[in-house]
């Protein structure tokens, strides 16, 4: 092999290696945004259940919120939206976990939760994170007969 054909080989083995890192990064730049907009239809569900709240002095039954998951913007991204009102008890403190999704964004992110605290703050977290958090924070009968089992 000649010096030419030795540069040529390097400077395709530079532009596959180009090619892959700029594929790899929008792919991770496509989880990163879907995860901002599940995050901010999350929100939005929060801001709505927190004017219920102060309006009505608890947190709107799961029908009310049934119906307006659908019209939040970037409604899509959240899945399958787990509910827990019922389960929550009067007297709740602010950090009980309201509703949330599981979600999987990819090899950087990964899988995980939005999570939508009873005060209104939302928040990701990882798997363990927040299996145990439910889990202390679930009733027994929420254990065997809610949705949110682990």
């Amino acid at each position: 092999m000649d010096k030419r054909q030795k540069s040529l080989i390097r400077e395709f083995i530079l532009v596959c290696v180009i090619i892959v890192a700029v594929v790899l990064g929008l792919l991770n730049f496509k989880d990163y945004v879907n995860r901002t907009e599940g995050i901010r239809a999350m929100e939005q569900l929060g801001r709505i259940v927190l004017s219920y709240r102060q309006s009505h002095g608890s947190v709107p039954p799961e029908y009310y919120v049934d119906q307006i998951k659908g019209k939040l913007e970037g409604s899509a991204r959240l899945g399958g939206l787990i509910y827990r009102a019922r389960w929550i008890e009067y007297g709740a403190t602010s950090n009980e976990i309201l509703a949330y999704t599981r979600r999987d964004y990819g090899m950087i992110i990964g899988a995980g939760y939005i999570v939508l605290r009873l005060d209104g703050r939302v928040e990701w977290m990882g798997e363990k994170e927040f299996k145990k958090l439910l889990g202390s924070q679930q009733s027994p009968d929420e254990k065997r007969f809610g949705e949110g089992k682990l």
